[in-house]
């Protein structure tokens, strides 16, 4: 039988931060494709079916009662492994990484669908295993290898953005989780030390890519074209920006992958440092609405859950932001609802219907 609470207690709120970010997004979009010539469906419109067909699955999985998802959490993760090894053994190579199955409707990405996977997978670990003191080294062991093996075969492909991201969310609510400080300083020590010995496993292009980072201006037509055009385009936009449509960088094209990694750079032009504001505020509020959300589950599955979701946006808002005024190396992330892609909307749309899902069934125990 339906239970009528659960749309009694439907979190409005939430959907309606998404949308109006996701809405921005798409107006960013129009603006900074506008110019191209295109013989399918303009870019702004597949954004329109993609968010369409994520609030679909988002109100799918808000629908089904989380804690199901706590049974099947290890079966998701053991088949999403199966679907990276597909990838490296028959998947589809596009611009120097094999990152995509051909599935002829659509191109599935597993390394997007990991993010969620993992959370689901680590959020049931914490529920069945609660230290309130916090855990130790050794009790770590199993969290550091569910990360540890998709890590390595996503950085295989090879993706270091999205490997990172899956370490920096697996690492998220394993200290929301609790570690001990000796436990803690251990790991620190750890992280420094395979940080140092990573230098040598990255290929030659990831090495140039923090090169470039650190000096931008020491290949201005070559490596730091990028991000190069982007800080111009996010300082010619001043305090009130250039105007809608108005913006030189992304109108006359200096601006590469302006659809995609650096959209925020568009936005920044167009709208100054007044729209940039507003925007961030919006992430801000979804962020501190989550750790609500969480604070206020009926259980630690689903504080867990929640937790990991807002992990994923934080992680994918601060590097992506990083990324394009040159705080942070072009590892190659989207931002949140904003950039176009489908994978990635319909990721961040089923972590909103995780939300969702936790928010409504808080009253249930």
């Amino acid at each position: 039988m339906f239970d009528r609470r659960l749309l009694t207690h439907f979190d409005w709120v939430l959907l309606l931060v998404v949308g109006m970010v996701a809405g921005i997004g798409i107006l960013n979009l129009y603006s900074a494709t506008s110019g191209w010539a295109t013989s399918g469906s303009p870019i702004y419109l597949k954004q329109i079916y993609w968010l369409g067909m994520g609030l679909t699955l988002a109100l799918v999985v808000s629908a089904v009662d989380y804690r199901h998802l706590e049974y099947f959490g290890y079966f998701f993760y053991w088949g999403n492994i199966a679907l990276l090894i597909v990838v490296l053994l028959v998947g589809k190579t596009s611009m120097g990484a094999t990152r995509w199955l051909n599935l002829g409707v659509f191109n599935l990405q597993p390394s997007e669908v990991m993010k969620i996977i993992i959370i689901i997978a680590l959020a049931r670990f914490f529920s069945e295993l609660g230290h309130f003191r916090g855990y130790y080294l050794t009790q770590l062991t199993i969290p550091f290898l569910l990360l540890g093996l998709p890590a390595a075969l996503i950085m295989k492909q090879p993706d270091l953005g999205t490997a990172m991201l899956v370490l920096f969310i697996g690492g998220s609510m394993s200290l929301f989780a609790g570690v001990r400080r000796s436990a803690l300083i251990v790991l620190s020590l750890l992280v420094t030390a395979a940080c140092a010995g990573g230098w040598f496993l990255l290929k030659g292009y990831q090495k140039q890519r923090i090169f470039t980072f650190l000096d931008p201006e020491n290949d201005p037509l070559g490596a730091g074209y990028h991000i190069i055009q982007s800080k111009i385009a996010v300082g010619s936009g001043g305090f009130w920006g250039t105007g809608f449509m108005q913006g030189t960088q992304s109108q006359l094209s200096f601006l590469p992958e302006r659809h995609t990694d650096f959209a925020f750079s568009v936005f920044a032009e167009e709208w100054g440092f007044a729209g940039s504001l507003v925007l961030i505020c919006l992430y801000l509020f979804l962020i501190i609405w989550g750790i609500y959300i969480a604070r206020r589950a009926a259980d630690m599955f689903g504080m867990m859950l929640a937790v990991g979701v807002v992990a994923m946006l934080f992680w994918h808002i601060v590097v992506n932001l990083g990324m394009v005024i040159g705080l942070l190396p072009v590892v190659g992330v989207p931002l949140p609802l904003f950039s176009y892609g489908g994978t990635s909307m319909i990721t961040t749309m089923i972590g909103t219907g995780l939300l969702l899902n936790v928010s409504m069934r808080r009253f249930m125990f």
